[in-house]
C-alpha cells in the first residue's frame, strides 16, 4: 500500500500522530527471523525440491494482474508430479486491454481421479505487490541459515512452495493413503488488490464436478510460523470535502476545503472507532490527500483516501459499522462539507488456532480467508514475516521455509482427522 505523508504543517500541529489509538499491539520487527525452530545437522530429504520450487516461483514476476507466467509454471510443475490440474479463468476487467494475458486460478489434486471429493483445501496466492525484485540467495550450498530474497520470497510464494512440498511429502510417505483426493490445492490471483481470484472461486465452486464440500481450509500467508487466531477486518473510504473558492488574501470570503478535510482527518485519528481486547484498536491510514489548484487560491475541493483496519466484529458488518462511525466524526467537524464513497469491507476474521504444537498470534493485515464463503474450519499459517513483505528487503531463511513444510503436514493431517 502506498503511503503519502501529510503536510509538515499538519504533522506538527496535532498530537494525533502520537495517538495511542494508532499504535500497534506490539512493536514491529524488520528482522527476517521467524518463530524458533530446531536446527538439523542433516538437511531435510526434500530440501533440494523445496529450494528449487521456491526459486522458480520467485524468479517469475507476477505482480497483481500479470500472473499468467507463474500460473503456467505451476500447471507444468504440478502436472509433472502427477497432480490433476484445472484452470479457472477470471473474467477480464472492463478496462483490460485486448493484448492482456488471461488470468486464472490453479486448482490441483493428486491423480489419477478426475472427480475428487476434497474435504481439505490448501490455498495461497501467486500474485505479488510491485515492484519485481530478482531472486538472490546467500549460499550456493543452502543450509538452515541461508537467506533467500526477492519479491514474493515471503508473501506468498514461500507458502505456495511449502504447501506443495508438504502435500507431496505426505503422499510419498503414504500418510494419507486412501484419502489422496481429500486434499485440494488452490492458488489464486489478485489477493494483493481486490481478492478477485478467491472471490471468483467462492462464487463458482458449485459448478465443479462434484462441487467440493470443504470441512477445513488452510490459508498460507506470512505469520512468522505461528497459527493465527484471527485478523483485523478492513474498510476504506474516498472522502471529498467541498468549500468555496476565493482570494487567499481574504480567507473569510471563502471556505477552504483542504482545511476542513485536514481538521476532520485529525479528529478521526484521535477518535476510537472501535477496539477489542483481542485485536486492539481500529487504525486509520491516510494514504492520499489532494486539494486546491494554487497556493494563492482558497481550495474549493479536497479529497483523501483512507484505509481502515477494523478491530471489531461481527465479520459481516464490522467494516460497515466503522465506516459509519468515521463519517459521523467527519460530519461533527462540518455537517455540510463532506461526501463519502465507502466500501463496506468486513470486521474481524476469526480462525481456528487450537492445534497442539503451534504458537499462536493475531495479525493486522487482511487475507483471502474472508473471501471464501462456507462453514469450513479456517486455519491461517505461513512462513516468513509480514514486516519485511512488500518492502525492498523481503527475504526468508531456509530453515523457516523447511519448518513450514513440517507444520503444513501437521495441519493437513489435523484437518483430515478432525
Amino acid at each position: 500500500m502506498k503511503l503519502s505523508s501529510l503536510p509538515a504543517l499538519l504533522l506538527g500541529s496535532s498530537p494525533a500522530l502520537g495517538s495511542e489509538l494508532q499504535k500497534p499491539l506490539k512493536k514491529p520487527s524488520t528482522s527476517i527471523t521467524s518463530a524458533s525452530h530446531e536446527s538439523y545437522d542433516v538437511p531435510s530429504p526434500y530440501r533440494d525440491d523445496l529450494v528449487s520450487l521456491h526459486k522458480s516461483l520467485v524468479e517469475i514476476p507476477s505482480v497483481s494482474g500479470d500472473e499468467y507466467d507463474v500460473g503456467e509454471f505451476l500447471v507444468d510443475y504440478l502436472t509433472a508430479h502427477d497432480f490433476v490440474v484445472q484452470l479457472e479463468f477470471i473474467p477480464p476487467a472492463s478496462n483490460a486491454s485486448e493484448s492482456a494475458k488471461p488470468r486464472f486460478n490453479v486448482l490441483a489434486w493428486p491423480g489419477p481421479t478426475r472427480h475428487p471429493s476434497p474435504s481439505v483445501l490448501l490455498s495461497s496466492h501467486i500474485d505479488t505487490v510491485p515492484p519485481f525484485i530478482p531472486y538472490t540467495r546467500t549460499d550456493e550450498d543452502p543450509n538452515d541459515d541461508t537467506v533467500i530474497a526477492g519479491r514474493g520470497s515471503v508473501d506468498a510464494k514461500a507458502s505456495v512452495a511449502a504447501q506443495i512440498i508438504a502435500l507431496r511429502s505426505l503422499l510419498e510417505q503414504g500418510r494419507i493413503a486412501d484419502a489422496e483426493d481429500s486434499v485440494m490445492l488452490l492458488y489464486v490471483v489478485g489477493e494483493e488488490t481486490l481478492g478477485d481470484g478467491m472471490r471468483y472461486f467462492s462464487e463458482t465452486r458449485g459448478k465443479l464436478d462434484p462441487p467440493p464440500d470443504f470441512k477445513a481450509a488452510i490459508f498460507g500467508e506470512p505469520t512468522e510460523g505461528r497459527l493465527v487466531c484471527g485478523h483485523k477486518g478492513i474498510t476504506g473510504c474516498n472522502i471529498t470535502a467541498k468549500g468555496r473558492a476565493g482570494h487567499s488574501g481574504y480567507p473569510s470570503l471563502g471556505k477552504s476545503a483542504t482545511e476542513v478535510l485536514m481538521r476532520g482527518l485529525v479528529r478521526v485519528l484521535d477518535t476510537d472507532l472501535g477496539s477489542s481486547e483481542e485485536f486492539g484498536n481500529t487504525t486509520v491510514n491516510v494514504g492520499l490527500i489532494e486539494g486546491g489548484v494554487a497556493a494563492n487560491v482558497i481550495p474549493e475541493r479536497a479529497t483523501a483516501r483512507v484505509a481502515v483496519r477494523v478491530a471489531i466484529g461481527p465479520e459481516l458488518d464490522g467494516g460497515k459499522i466503522v465506516a459509519e462511525r468515521l463519517q459521523e466524526v467527519l460530519r461533527s467537524v462540518d455537517d455540510e462539507a463532506f461526501e463519502f464513497d465507502c466500501k463496506e469491507g468486513y470486521g474481524v476474521v476469526k480462525c481456528n488456532c487450537d492445534v497442539e504444537g503451534f504458537e499462536t498470534t493475531t495479525v493486522n493485515y487482511g487475507t483471502d480467508v474472508h473471501n471464501l464463503e462456507g462453514n469450513h474450519t479456517r486455519y491461517l499459517y505461513g512462513p516468513g514475516s509480514i514486516f519485511v513483505a512488500h518492502g525492498p528487503d523481503e527475504a526468508i531463511k531456509l530453515g523457516d521455509l523447511e519448518k513450514a513444510v513440517e507444520d503444513y503436514k501437521k495441519l493437513i493431517l489435523h484437518a483430515l482427522e478432525s
